[in-house]
């Protein structure tokens, strides 16, 4: 559900931009480092919007692969830990059934 919200506030955006956009068609001029020129103020609109929203996916990849790495790391301690309680439980056992025969033998001798 979240992801058709995302995808229907994204539509909603788009068509803003592309309102907002096609009613600014006049010729700006556009200063570079090396020069200047002239575009169509629809394309510089049209232009950022869509590298704004190719470098907001790409934060969102890295931000992603990121926190997979972290959840496979801490499944991976989470596995050795429940190898280490296993085998601490495993010692536990053993130890209880060698306790046990010595405290019967010892309450026998009680008696």
């Amino acid at each position: 559900m979240k992801t058709q919200w995302a995808f229907i506030l994204g539509i909603i955006f788009s068509i803003v931009i592309a309102v907002f956009a096609v009613m600014n068609v006049n010729s700006v001029q556009v200063n570079y480092l090396f020069g200047t020129g002239q575009w169509p103020l629809i394309l510089i609109i049209l232009c950022s919007a869509l590298l704004g929203a190719a470098i907001s996916s790409i934060i969102a990849m890295i931000k992603s692969v990121a926190l997979h790495r972290k959840l496979n790391d801490q499944l991976k301690d989470i596995n050795a830990k429940e190898i280490q309680i296993a085998m601490q439980q495993n010692e536990i056992a053993a130890l209880q059934k060698e306790t046990l025969p010595e405290q019967r033998r010892g309450d026998g001798q009680e008696e």
